[in-house]
C-alpha cells in the first residue's frame, strides 16, 4: 500500500492524499477559443482534476476578461476541481508580470467561487504568500506552495527542506518538480518525496522528475508519496509528461484496489 498522508485534501469530490494519486490534465491554450476547445476536450478525458495554466493566455492581463473565460470554462467542466496556476517567470512561466497584477488576479479569481486550488511559488515570498493564504482561507481555496527547478535535481535534503518550508509557510499541498540529468537523480527526488511522507510533511505532496529520464515519477511518484500526477491532454505545462490513457494503463498496473 502507497503511503497517504495524514491530512487528506478535499476539493468538489475528490480526495487528494488517499489510496490513489489523482490525475491532473494541464489547460495552456493562448486564445480564449484554444482554452475553450480544450476544456470541452479534457472534459471528456475524465481526469480528476485540472489545471489552468493563465500564464499561458493572450488576455492574463485584464483580469476581466480572465475572469469572464473562467466563468465559461466552469460551465463546461462541471464539477471536476480546478487548480488555478499563474506560474512565475522565473520558474517556468509563460509571460512576465508583476507580482502586484498576479496577486490581484488571483484574488479575482478565487472570490469567484470557480476555482478549487491556487498554486503559486514559494519564491513569491513571504507577503505574496500570507496575502493569497488570508484570501484562499475565505474563499475556501486550497493553497499549493511549489518549487520548480527546469535546470538541475538539487540534493534530497534541499528537496525534503522545500516540501517542509511549503507546509510550514501555509500549504494545504507541497510541490517540488526538478530536471534530472541521470536516473540518480529520479531517485533522489523519490527518496526525499518518501523522507518527506514519512517524516514531517503531514499533508498531500506533489512531487515529480521533469523530462524523459523522469517518466518514471509520473507513474510510480505515488509509491513514494507523490498525490497528483500530471499527464497530457492537449498540451504539455511540464517536460516529460505523457498521454492521459498510458499513464492510466501503467497506475493500473501500480495501485491496485
Amino acid at each position: 500500500m502507497r503511503p497517504q498522508s495524514s491530512v487528506q485534501v478535499q476539493v468538489r469530490d475528490l480526495i487528494i492524499g488517499g489510496p490513489k494519486p489523482a490525475v491532473c490534465l494541464p489547460l495552456v491554450g493562448e486564445t480564449r477559443a484554444r482554452v475553450i476547445e480544450e476544456a470541452e476536450a479534457l472534459t471528456a478525458l475524465q481526469p480528476d482534476l485540472l489545471e489552468w495554466r493563465i500564464d499561458g493566455y493572450e488576455g492574463v492581463e485584464d483580469i476581466q476578461d480572465s475572469l469572464a473565460l473562467l466563468k465559461d470554462m466552469r460551465r463546461i467542466i462541471s464539477n471536476i476541481p480546478l487548480i488555478f496556476t499563474c506560474r512565475i517567470d522565473q520558474e517556468g512561466g509563460m509571460r512576465s508580470l508583476s507580482s502586484e497584477h498576479r496577486l490581484q488576479l488571483v484574488g479575482a479569481a478565487m472570490a469567484t467561487g470557480d476555482i478549487d486550488l491556487l498554486d503559486i511559488e514559494i519564491c513569491s515570498g513571504r507577503v505574496f504568500i500570507d496575502a493569497a493564504k488570508e484570501k484562499a482561507v475565505k474563499h475556501d481555496v486550497k493553497l499549493i506552495l511549489s518549487y520548480h527547478n527546469f535546470t538541475e535535481t538539487p540534493s534530497k535534503s534541499f528537496i525534503y527542506a522545500k516540501l517542509t518550508a511549503a507546509r510550514e509557510a501555509g500549504a494545504d499541498i507541497a510541490k517540488v518538480a526538478v530536471m534530472p540529468k541521470n536516473h540518480n537523480d529520479v531517485l533522489t527526488l523519490l527518496r526525499a518525496s518518501w523522507a518527506a511522507r514519512k517524516e514531517t510533511v503531514d499533508c498531500p505532496i506533489v512531487t515529480m522528475s521533469m523530462g524523459e529520464e523522469g517518466v518514471v515519477s509520473r507513474l510510480a511518484g505515488g509509491l513514494y508519496g507523490s498525490d497528483i500526477t500530471f499527464a497530457v491532454g492537449m498540451g504539455i505545462s511540464a517536460p516529460g509528461q505523457i498521454p492521459i490513457a498510458e499513464l492510466r494503463q501503467g497506475m493500473a498496473v501500480l495501485y491496485r484496489d
